[in-house]
């Protein structure tokens, strides 16, 4: 299985953030949202990724005031991507290495989705159910 699968299986458009935006609207938007991190856009251009933990990092620097702190300045830089013919096994490999839970998808250098960990170990737990209820069915056929 592939990471383009599961792209296929979510709905609507991939959420995006400016590096302008305060962190506070960020986590109005991320509990919104139910989501545990954003890509952040230049333009078409992927500069950042802003989550759940570069929000605390901030929060315990700058109390308060981090609420007022610009994505661009909380911001993870160096965004590990992946691209649609991307196996599952190898998308879990790279975030258990990078130790980060959202993967942005890239295509032709244009962000065109993000996947998490979740939905990276629910593709991987469908996979295993599928091999499983394959390898039941031929051993009751062949008995």
């Amino acid at each position: 299985m592939t990471v383009e699968k599961i792209l296929k299986g979510k709905t609507g458009a991939v959420t995006t953030v400016g590096a302008d935006m305060p962190l506070s609207e960020v986590c109005a938007l991320l509990t919104e949202r139910r989501i545990g991190a954003v890509p952040v856009m230049d333009g078409a251009a992927l500069v950042g990724i802003i989550s759940e933990r570069d929000i605390v990092h901030v929060l315990a620097s700058h109390g308060a005031a981090a609420l007022d702190v610009k994505v661009g300045e909380a911001m993870t830089r160096a965004v590990k991507t992946t691209t649609l013919q991307t196996t599952i096994a190898q998308a879990m490999a790279a975030m258990t290495a990078g130790r980060f839970r959202h993967l942005p998808v890239m295509e032709k250098g244009k962000l065109i989705g993000i996947i998490s960990i979740g939905d990276v170990v629910k593709a991987r737990l469908d996979e295993q159910q599928y091999e499983v209820e394959n390898l039941r069915s031929y051993v009751v056929g062949a008995a």
